[in-house]
């Protein structure tokens, strides 16, 4: 999938929300952070790390809702370091269940976060990437879950979200 049009809309929308919230301070540990609470509740709607229960997961609108809120914050931390630039998104076979690559993802993101390489920003988007597929997200699919939520998010911010 082409990210360009992502990154044209995120940044846009990290400028309008930043303008209007008139932020001043350096706000990439407040991003990285919640891209590991948005990663932890997608986990949660999956259910799929709850051994001990026999309720099933969330709707797939649910989950994939709580996917793009993530892809939001992944942008976001791309677009603060510079990394805008990746056209594509990067495609590696991951042979994990969603448990480990959420573990991965977890592991991938702390570690830009300490260290925001672009190897370390590419690792994030292949993790998602394999978590999309486990998923059964078609890239279609989360362009438009993405395009709806960005718009979803512009209207939280004009009503004083």
């Amino acid at each position: 999938m082409n990210l360009d049009k992502l990154f044209t809309m995120q940044q846009a929308l990290d400028q309008y929300i930043q303008s209007n919230k008139q932020v001043k301070e350096d706000v990439f540990a407040k991003k990285g952070l919640a891209l590991l609470v948005e990663l932890a509740e997608l986990a949660n709607e999956t259910r799929c790390f709850k051994f001990w229960s026999e309720k099933g997961p969330s709707a797939q609108s649910v989950i994939l809702e709580e996917y793009v809120d993530s892809i939001h914050f992944l942008l976001s931390l791309g677009i603060e370091k510079g990394f805008n630039d990746l056209k594509s998104w990067p495609i590696e076979k991951i042979d994990a269940d969603l448990t480990e690559l959420f573990l991965l993802t977890n592991e991938a993101v702390l570690s830009f976060l300490k260290n925001p390489t672009r190897m370390y920003y590419e690792k994030m988007w292949v993790l998602y990437g394999a978590m999309a597929e486990e998923l059964g997200f078609s890239s279609e699919e989360v362009l438009q879950a993405y395009i709806q939520k960005n718009e979803t998010n512009y209207e939280r911010q004009k009503s004083g979200y």
